[in-house]
């Protein structure tokens, strides 16, 4: 009976996710908004309701498994010293945690301004994808692809499912305006679960032994309904380019059905264990996911590959906007520089090498490589993304309001970038502490082996150089406009100050006569240098020597920048001084002296 009500359970628990995750996508895209406050409180209760029962079946669903896992009865699973165990110490159980902790701040922070529902869904976009690091896909020998690739088909079967239901719960008046910006989240959101519910049954299911498996056989059931609701996106755009507006909301309730359907056949799917590989296990596959590889060579660093699927897929994400963004101006007729878009690229090009290239293979087993890692995406890649441009292309393209009340996407994003938030994260002295003193709370704290030893947690970190890296250098050369200017003076003393934090961090990490790691490395048993301590000092050698010359560059960049601004300057100066030549005033300077000349004649009558 329990392995039954299982994924039943489960079904539950992310249909009511999906759901609630759709109200929360309809308030932020597909209502209008009066000047970025939320206005529709019917859908505010909606989603404050559906969020409560998300986390009232995930606790359902851990009794539940709690059960199935002690092969007990369900009501011996109400035991609180066991679900503690679960929850805190079974990495599964850890992940429900997450969940749970995510559901109750949601509950807890109001509903009224745009920007906040953002946040919100942006924490249930975490919260439904955390127990997916812990599927079954991620003990196979494609271990990146395989996580990745759930991880965003998850986010994209939310994102169109919750979507749907989400339209239907606004008014005629709401459906009409919404539908159009629905279909384009839609037919985004069907092509992403089409590819990643591709690689996710390539890297499950690569035999046909394994297709007629029952694996095999739900899998191919779920694609069957999959193509199904893909038919129906087409005939919704069809039917939305005809103005055919009765005929797609006539398809919607048919739409639905099968949608749920197709979470449920997803849930069940997910409690069955992919088929048997034949897959020799070693330290090294158990522990990252990846086979051990020979060692490392120039041409094996560069041509070796090994998908992140979760950060292959954001690069992808980026790019496509990017490009979006510039083809936007195309048509309008206005242009954009072409070294900003080729910076941009070659940013992007360096968070691949760094994360599924090559280095980012070796960096799971070798302390020299994973800093090399580390420095591309902290200081090689965020110096070409943020050269790019991509807020200034961004406000540029992003669209306005729907009607004149409506604060729009670009106007959220306006609002963000001069929120407190913004202005506190882009002072310069908070972006150098998040820049190197993360480096020291990371390396010198068990933090690092505790990250070291899951993908979510590798993720975390490669997310994290790159992200501090942004910020620290759109702060320092950034051309996107900021909430703040920054004096060049200033930013020059953060650069030395930079320079200074790094070479420290560095020369620490290799004068350490210790390991960092824990233990990680050892636990692989690679054949090839075989001396940590070695390949940890050369590690903050590598540290210090890539990390000195980005900041270097961007030292002089900001000595550039401040000559060119001090010559601009001038060029205005002089402009006005002519131009009140011309109409016989006196220029600023002598404006200046007549007024310090007031003064004196007021200090001296007085």
């Amino acid at each position: 009976m329990i392995e039954i009500f299982s994924p039943v359970s489960k079904g539950l628990m992310q249909l009511a996710g999906v759901l609630s995750i759709g109200l929360l996508l309809s308030i932020c895209f597909l209502d209008t908004d009066i000047k970025g406050a939320v206005n529709n409180s019917k859908l505010v209760k909606k989603a404050k309701s559906l969020i409560l029962v998300w986390l009232l079946t995930t606790s359902l669903f851990i009794l539940v498994q709690i059960s199935y896992l002690l092969e007990q009865p369900f009501l011996s699973s109400f035991d609180l010293t066991v679900i503690r165990s679960y929850l805190t110490q079974t990495s599964v159980g850890k992940s429900y945690l997450i969940q749970i902790i995510g559901l109750i701040i949601i509950l807890s922070i109001p509903i009224k301004r745009i920007l906040t529902t953002y946040f919100l869904l942006l924490i249930s976009l975490i919260v439904i994808i955390a127990p997916v690091f812990q599927s079954p896909g991620s003990s196979s020998d494609n271990h990146g692809l395989a996580i990745g690739a759930l991880v965003v088909h998850v986010i994209a079967i939310s994102f169109w499912v919750g979507g749907l239901f989400g339209l239907t719960q606004l008014d005629k008046t709401q459906k009409l305006i919404a539908l159009p910006r629905f279909s384009e989240i839609a037919l985004w959101s069907a092509i992403t679960v089409a590819l990643t519910g591709a690689a996710t049954a390539w890297t499950r299911l690569d035999t046909i032994a394994s297709w007629q498996s029952k694996y095999g056989a739900i899998t191919l059931f779920k694609i069957f309904l999959a193509i199904t609701l893909i038919g129906f996106g087409a005939l919704h755009r069809r039917w939305i380019i005809k103005s055919d507006y009765p005929s797609v909301f006539r398809l919607i309730t048919g739409e639905l059905i099968i949608m749920f359907v197709t979470i449920f056949v997803g849930s069940w799917l997910s409690t069955v264990a992919p088929p048997d590989r034949e897959i020799i296990s070693t330290p090294a596959l158990l522990v990252t996911g990846i086979p051990m590889p020979e060692a490392p060579t120039l041409s094996r660093v560069l041509l070796a590959y090994d998908a992140d699927g979760l950060m292959l897929a954001l690069i992808i994400f980026s790019v496509a906007l990017y490009i979006k963004g510039v083809v936007i101006l195309s048509r309008r007729g206005d242009k954009w520089p072409v070294g900003r878009t080729l910076a941009f690229a070659l940013g992007m090009s360096a968070v691949d090498f760094a994360t599924s290239g090559g280095l980012g293979v070796y960096s799971h087993f070798a302390f020299a490589n994973h800093m090399l890692a580390h420095m591309v995406l902290g200081m090689i890649a965020p110096i070409g993304i943020v050269l790019g441009a991509p807020i200034t292309l961004a406000l540029r393209t992003l669209p306005a309001g729907r009607n004149k009340d409506e604060l729009g996407i670009r106007g959220a994003f306006i609002t963000l970038l001069h929120s407190k938030i913004s202005n506190f994260y882009t002072n310069p002295v908070v972006a150098l502490a998040i820049f190197d003193g993360s480096l020291f709370a990371l390396y010198f704290t068990p933090l690092f082996k505790n990250l070291m030893q899951g993908h979510s947690g590798h993720f975390f970190m490669s997310f994290h150089f790159l992200l501090t890296g942004i910020l620290f250098f759109q702060v320092i050369i950034g051309i996107d406009p900021l909430p703040r200017k920054v004096p060049h003076l200033v930013k020059i003393i953060i650069i030395f100050a930079a320079m200074s934090i790094h070479a420290f961090f560095s020369i620490a990490l290799m004068s350490a006569s210790t390991l960092i790691d824990g233990g990680y490395f050892a636990s692989l048993e690679r054949p090839w240098a075989t001396d940590l301590l070695v390949d940890q000092k050369l590690g903050g050698a590598i540290g210090w020597a890539m990390g000195e010359i980005p900041i270097l560059l961007a030292l002089v960049a900001t000595f550039i920048q401040w000559l060119k601004e001090d010559k601009k300057e001038t060029g205005r100066i002089d402009r006005a001084a002519d131009r009140a030549a011309a109409m016989g005033e006196d220029d600023e300077l002598a404006q200046y002296n007549r007024f310090l000349s007031k003064l004196n004649q007021r200090d001296a009558n007085q």
